[in-house]
């Protein structure tokens, strides 16, 4: 037994200096850094907890002898004895859940540093400093601002040219294309063009109002290609009957309604750039808290521009 007390003692002795050397020595130490500071702290509970529990036990086995009451249950002749909970057992087990209430509400979380709080604090004051300094920059500068902006974030899918890249993503030199309009109409639409959650149903709930029935292949078809090309040609009277209702009689949309189909807006780039799409390609992942939202107004009004 005495071979494994020894043992006990060179393993905490090196844990309690590997812990130091790998915090207490490093760039700040231990000085006014509380993660390393519990980090220290944390290991000294363990070797002594550790100490305790290895002395105590191991002079219980060598003195103890089985006693007590059998409870009823058995496992392949295994029985169990009815004893009590160990007080240690319990005052750490209760100690513990004290010191992780405090740890995750009023210890970590709040008063040590945070690599990822010091970026999201740097961020929103780079922000407040953006919006301030462009905060009056329109027409043509807002356009050149947007045109970098596309280039660090948006070229990658849709191409220098914003040409989609032989159809791996939108081709934004127009406003869409016959592939998209049909897929809209077949699967239907919930992709917070207006900002909200404004869906548009699928083709089992677009009548025909001129002739009082579910729109068809047909009618599909036609009305894609009618869309696409600028609302012009073949398709107008199937676009007044299933279509005008929502999106207008010229396709510019409603607010609060239906999205403009006819050209792009500063406003509906923003929302597909701040909540993602879904279409016949497939799914452009949303950019989210990665542009302000002078960059998301800036990289709207260069892609307007593109298809005027």
């Amino acid at each position: 037994m005495n071979k494994l007390y020894l043992a006990g003692i060179i393993a905490a002795s090196l844990l309690l200096l590997g812990t130091y050397l790998s915090v207490g020595t490093s760039e700040g130490g231990l000085n006014g850094d509380i993660v390393n500071q519990l980090a220290v702290l944390g290991a000294v509970f363990i070797v002594l907890i550790a100490i305790f529990v290895v002395v105590k036990y191991v002079r219980q086995m060598q003195t103890d002898t089985a006693d007590g009451k059998l409870a009823d249950e058995s496992w392949d002749g295994i029985g169990e004895y009815k004893n009590e909970l160990p007080m240690g057992w319990a005052v750490a087990f209760f100690s513990l859940m004290v010191w992780g209430s405090w740890y995750m509400t009023l210890g970590y979380p709040v008063n040590a540093y945070s690599q990822i709080g010091e970026y999201n604090e740097d961020t929103v004051a780079h922000n407040e400093k953006f919006a301030t300094k462009y905060s009056d920059i329109s027409g043509d500068r807002l356009i050149e601002m947007g045109e970098s902006v596309f280039l660090a974030e948006c070229k990658v899918c849709h191409g220098i040219n914003a040409d989609g890249i032989d159809g791996k993503a939108a081709n934004l030199n127009k406003r869409i294309s016959v592939e998209s309009v049909k897929h809209q109409v077949l699967n239907g639409s919930n992709n917070f063009l207006l900002g909200s959650e404004m869906a548009m149903p699928d083709r089992n709930g677009l009548f025909n109002m001129n002739s009082g029935e579910l729109i068809s292949d047909a009618e599909i078809d036609a009305v894609s290609a009618y869309v696409a090309n600028g609302m012009s040609g073949a398709g107008a009277d199937v676009f007044a009957g299933a279509c005008a209702s929502c999106h207008g009689d010229d396709g510019k949309g409603m607010e609060f309604v239906a999205p403009n189909i006819v050209a792009f807006t500063p406003e509906l780039v923003a929302n597909v750039v701040t909540y993602g799409k879904k279409g016949a390609i497939g799914r452009m992942p949303n950019l989210g808290d990665r542009l302000n939202a002078k960059q998301k107004e800036a990289v709207g009004a260069y892609i307007t521009s593109l298809s005027k």
